[in-house]
């Protein structure tokens, strides 16, 4: 796996840096409220055990699923698979944590959810933030790490279901996705 990364980008030791910071932010803004942390399968799960772990407030823990890459390394037509549970969202406040800011869909269409089932607020919070590939306007409310225009793997992040128990974040070499590309 290793040898497919053309250079590190986030070490490990940046990466609990980057985390501490965020968790600190977290806990100020949600200190004294219920609130749930929705983790964006299958991305984020990395992410976010690290960071709950680091919240030292009490709070729920939930999951829902999305899905739009499958194979290839453009954002297809967004799927919502699966949404916590009523109790897990109305009236309560949700930080939904994802791997990776990118187009912006994800997020949006995610927050309009859990709003119109009757969440009280929905905040965000992303590993990393490519601001540059945004369709649509949405800013995460908290951030690790911005990115260039790099198709990034590693700590959750994946190409092709592949790379995500890389311990740093890297680029990916092009000529390990190149076909796909071409095919798409």
């Amino acid at each position: 796996m290793h040898q497919d990364i053309d250079r590190k980008l986030f070490s490990e030791e940046a990466i609990v840096e980057g985390i501490d910071r965020v968790a600190k932010a977290v806990t100020a803004h949600y200190q004294g409220k219920d609130f749930t942390v929705i983790s964006v399968l299958k991305g984020s799960c990395i992410f976010a055990s690290d960071l709950i772990r680091r919240i030292p407030i009490p709070l729920e823990l939930g999951f829902c699923a999305t899905s739009s890459y499958g194979a290839g390394t453009t954002s297809g037509e967004l799927r919502i698979n699966f949404l916590p549970e009523e109790s897990e969202v109305v009236g309560r406040s949700l930080l939904l944590v994802d791997d990776i800011l990118d187009t912006g869909k994800t997020m949006h269409a995610l927050k309009q959810e859990f709003l119109k089932r009757g969440a009280a607020e929905v905040r965000s919070c992303v590993f990393l933030d490519k601001p540059s590939r945004r369709a649509l306007e949405f800013n995460a409310d908290f951030r690790v790490f911005e990115v260039e225009d790099l198709f990034v793997v590693g700590y959750g992040l994946d190409y092709a279901g592949r790379y995500r128990n890389l311990p740093y974040v890297g680029s990916l070499k092009p000529e390990i996705y190149a076909q796909a590309t071409a095919t798409q």
